[in-house]
């Protein structure tokens, strides 16, 4: 074995020039690496078909209504997520979905719950009646939440509503020319549409359907 052995040798060569390369913490490199993947994904966007954002409704959208606890002032202290729905948010979120809040009832709603399962941070717009005065089905409700992500009246068609009330969410999306996608996974509103406005363009039972719709929605897009 020994006369079969040798003596293993090496030598560095310098392929790159290093004198551009600006080196950083590992701190540093964690922060920037989401910052890179989300500046990839907007470029993936000039050729692969894309929503431009999704909104979101609140109850028994993401929040089960029939387990709020509310103060005197109607705002909720707590609740309970439908199954599925933190999972939903994430997943959006980590595929690149640029999220918005479009809800009904005072801010401290929305950031006691949302804010307790560590759920918003994922949005980057929030359209909140109680702060926009109105409620949906009113065009300013959703144009104030796609404005804050500069999408304008041109992407709409690109933009989808996800609710469960067909008279507020599917109807003020339809409105507007926005994809709409009702969750049937309640039966505290109604299920039947008043008339075509509240048609809605789709329809999911639970959240974890909506990732599969979203891409099926995508694929019929044009580039």
């Amino acid at each position: 074995m020994k006369r079969r052995a040798f003596t293993p040798t090496f030598e560095f060569s310098q392929y790159v020039d290093l004198r551009d390369i600006v080196l950083v913490s590992w701190e540093t490199l964690a922060a920037w690496i989401p910052e890179r993947v989300k500046a990839c994904i907007q470029e993936l966007y000039q050729t692969v078909p894309h929503l431009a954002a999704v909104c979101l409704d609140s109850g028994d959208t993401m929040v089960d209504e029939r387990t709020e606890v509310k103060d005197i002032n109607e705002v909720v202290q707590q609740a309970e997520l439908i199954p599925g729905a933190a999972d939903m948010v994430r997943s959006l979120a980590a595929n690149g979905y640029r999220l918005a809040l479009v809800a009904d009832g005072p801010r401290g709603t929305f950031e006691n719950i949302l804010g307790y399962y560590n759920l918003w941070k994922y949005f980057e717009a929030f359209a909140i009646s109680g702060d926009v005065g109105e409620p949906k089905p009113a065009a300013i409700m959703f144009e104030t939440a796609l404005n804050a992500i500069q999408i304008g009246r041109e992407d709409y068609g690109r933009v989808v509503m996800v609710g469960n009330n067909l008279e507020r969410d599917i109807k003020g999306a339809n409105a507007l020319g926005i994809i709409s996608i009702w969750i049937s996974w309640s039966d505290r509103r109604s299920h039947t549409p008043a008339d075509e406005s509240e048609v809605p363009d789709y329809e999911i039972k639970s959240p974890s359907e909506l990732i599969g719709v979203l891409e099926e929605i995508e694929l019929s897009l044009p580039i």
